[in-house]
């Protein structure tokens, strides 16, 4: 099936807010195996509106809208959608009667009651997050699925009701299983992967890069959940064979947490030494549940007089080779760990920008630095992203990969 994804909206046509709903949608329905061959925004215009559908329904055989659902006057997607089939629209009771629940002892403007109307004929999908319900019409083999703007709507909406309802058109089961690969470029890791990518069709086999990290999706569809992981369990092994221990987990398993697990199972504590990734890291590890089990203290010392007194980084070091070296790094990880009392300490210093770059150490320059047991390990990155803030999420995330792969080669 194709489907097609027209977000609604005067205000996402202006750049006000950005369109993250249409993100979702795609990777959703790409999990269950519909192909999304165009994305489109509209806004708050009835003729242009009605074009845009009748556009999408001409090539695709699904359209999902989203946005355009309230109360007020320029709100007027289920009013086209229900156009274009050419149907009424109609008081729905059950609608009508969760909007008074909702406004149950304050004001309801009349013009809510906007809301509670749906096309006829159609599904109605309860918002259970919000008061504007959304719906499902079908006519002659074409769909259009009416759904909510705010992403905490339609994510659930989507999630609870839609999910449900394409599954059956499809008349299968679909399984999806993220591996999560780091240490590896993207171009190296999909050049290895390049015929599994190719030449896989039940299951798909699809790359994406996300959070300086990346990961394969592997989608089966099969006739019940046994039969798409059977079919899935061979690629997935080869992933593995090919990949090995740049594979740190899957799903909703993180790079933090990989790390954590080990540092537990070893009972191996963990500090942290920042200068131009400024706490980015010790956040990243504090977002883990239960970080404190191995986590415990991380430093911020961005001069040279703070690297000295707290982590006792020699001061001919700073003087010879500069703060944003691999000398200091090194002192660094190897400070934190023994002022802390840890097995294991990192660090990062480097140039973040977007001023205070030389030729010798450019904006971009940045060494990380991994000590275990008293054997330090350090790494040089030069990054190539312009934004200061780019630059430090992506020294955080290349240290914390450094730090897994040290690990994995102390076993």
């Amino acid at each position: 099936m194709k489907a097609e994804i027209l977000a609604v909206g005067t205000e996402i046509l202006l750049g006000d807010i950005v369109n993250t709903n249409a993100q979702f949608l795609a990777k959703e329905l790409a999990n269950m195996g519909i192909t999304v061959q165009h994305q489109a925004v509209v806004g708050d215009n009835p003729q242009r509106l009605k074009e845009a559908m009748e556009q999408a329904l001409s090539r695709s055989d699904i359209l999902i809208t989203s946005g355009g659902l309230g109360p007020t006057q320029d709100d007027i997607t289920k009013e086209m959608a229900a156009e274009v089939f050419g149907k009424k629209m109609y008081l729905h009771q059950e609608s009508m009667d969760r909007l008074k629940e909702h406004f149950k002892g304050r004001y309801m403007a009349e013009t809510n009651n906007k809301q509670a109307y749906m096309p006829e004929g159609s599904i109605v999908l309860k918002n259970n997050n919000g008061t504007a319900p959304g719906c499902i019409i079908e006519e002659n083999g074409k769909i259009i699925i009416v759904l909510p703007g705010p992403p905490r709507e339609i994510k659930p909406m989507f999630t609870e009701s839609v999910i449900p309802f394409l599954a059956e058109k499809t008349n299968c089961t679909l399984l999806s299983k993220e591996i999560h690969v780091v240490q590896v470029g993207e171009s190296r890791a999909s050049e290895i992967m390049d015929d599994i990518i190719k030449n896989s069709t039940n299951p798909t086999v699809a790359p994406y890069a996300k959070d300086n990290e990346m990961l394969f999706r592997v989608t089966a569809r099969g006739k019940d959940k046994a039969e798409c992981e059977k079919i899935m369990e061979p690629v997935v092994n080869e992933i593995y064979n090919r990949l090995g221990d740049y594979i740190y987990g899957e799903d909703d398993e993180t790079l933090v947490s990989s790390i954590m697990k080990i540092l537990e199972e070893r009972k191996w504590t963990l500090s942290t030494a920042e200068s131009c990734t400024g706490g980015m890291v010790a956040s990243r590890i504090v977002d883990y549940a239960g970080a404190s089990k191995a986590f415990v203290n991380g430093m911020v010392t961005y001069t040279n007089e703070s690297k000295s007194r707290l982590l006792d980084v020699k001061c001919d070091t700073l003087e010879k080779w500069g703060a944003v070296s691999s000398q200091t790094a090194e002192e660094m990880c190897l400070g934190v760990a023994k002022v802390s009392n840890t097995n294991v300490g990192i660090s990062t210093t480097g140039v973040a920008g977007p001023g205070g770059g030389t030729v010798e150490k450019p904006v971009g320059l940045v060494y990380i630095g991994v000590a275990i047991n008293g054997k330090a390990t350090v790494e040089r990155l030069d990054i190539h992203l312009g934004l200061r803030n780019r630059i430090r999420s992506y020294a955080t995330a290349r240290v914390l990969a450094l730090l897994r792969q040290e690990l994995l080669k102390s076993k």
